[in-house]
């Protein structure tokens, strides 16, 4: 009887001296413009910092199988990625750039995804091209296949993002951020920023050459629409196309214009993802947009640091946040 009694006030000795637990430290807050938003993110919830001192973090990826999120940080050409046990640690350098001779810029990779075979999929900044990993993602090696890199015989520019329809064919941006001098840079070939479709086959479209900085796509209305932010300061907005059964792009409007908000907060529209009920949740002037499957801008994560791209994991209960120098994530419902 002694003896338990000595048990049970050592332990609880031990738990009146334990360390409290470490609280996430925190960023930005959330910002209700409509009801809506309440079915998406529950109340009082934090945006929590999970790693930082990165250069751009971009491309957020959650592989499920893996338990594990990877993200690219552009400028020193590496892919980093994150767990819940072990937190941050690299993941695969170099990520976007194979090449001999030093360069400055963006060289790393951009937007990850991956392919109906589960390999990680990338598109490379200084190689100019989308491009598929040769080796397992739980066993990463620098081992890249071209999946397309030229349109007409001139090379692309520097996918930035892209999105596999069901299909299996690959949509990707173009913009000219990858190159040194950037648009003016004298080994850009194509003369505008395209939108392309490449085919099972490799066969590369031109869809649109009319916006004039491509970043972030995606789909929505069962693939029927598609979705494409233009990172231009003095154009910041997000393009609807509806895609018709030959591929072509008709019905062309804007879902928002932010120019105006660019001009006041930091970030441009960028990366975005849509989960399963149509909401889409967007990169742009001051934090994450977040519009309902109508398109109606339902409320904002304010986040005082330009956000890139986002990642929905948990079956949609998760969002994780490339921004700046930061990797975030937010616990939006229970």
């Amino acid at each position: 009887m002694k003896k338990s009694i000595f048990l049970l006030f050592a332990l609880y000795v031990l738990a009146c001296n334990a360390p409290a637990p470490k609280e996430a430290r925190t960023i930005g807050s959330v910002e209700k413009i409509d009801p809506a938003l309440e079915k998406i993110i529950d109340a009082d919830v934090k945006i929590e910092i999970l790693a930082e001192g990165y250069t751009w973090t971009e491309g957020p990826l959650w592989v499920e199988q893996e338990k594990m999120l990877l993200f690219s940080d552009i400028p020193p050409n590496k892919i980093f990625k994150w767990t819940k046990e072990k937190g941050a640690e690299l993941y695969l350098t170099p990520s976007g750039y194979t090449g001999a001779t030093p360069r400055t810029g963006e060289p790393g990779s951009n937007g990850l995804l991956l392919n109906k075979a589960g390999q990680l999929v990338m598109c490379q900044h200084g190689d100019r091209r989308m491009a598929v990993m040769e080796a397992p993602v739980s066993a990463p090696q620098p081992v890249f296949k071209t999946l397309a890199d030229n349109y007409q015989g001139k090379k692309l520019n520097s996918p930035n993002d892209a999105v596999y329809r069901s299909n299996g064919d690959l949509f990707f941006t173009d913009p000219p951020y990858g190159l040194e001098k950037n648009v003016d840079d004298p080994a850009k070939e194509i003369p505008f920023q395209g939108v392309f479709i490449m085919n099972p086959v490799g066969e590369v479209k031109l869809l649109t050459d009319t916006i004039t900085r491509p970043n972030g796509i995606a789909f929505i209305h069962n693939e029927k629409t598609l979705v494409v932010a233009n990172s231009d300061p003095d154009k910041a907005r997000w393009y609807l196309f509806d895609i018709a059964g030959n591929d072509s792009l008709y019905n062309n409007r804007i879902l928002y214009d932010a120019t105006d908000e660019a001009k006041k907060e930091g970030g441009l529209p960028d990366g975005l993802k849509v989960d399963k009920d149509g909401n889409i949740f967007a990169s742009g002037p001051g934090g994450i947009w977040i519009f309902d499957n109508a398109g109606k801008l339902i409320g904002k994560l304010k986040i005082p640091s330009a956000c890139s791209n986002v990642a929905l994991a948990d079956d949609d209960k998760t969002l994780f946040i490339t921004a700046g120098n930061y990797l975030l994530r937010l616990k939006m419902r229970e």
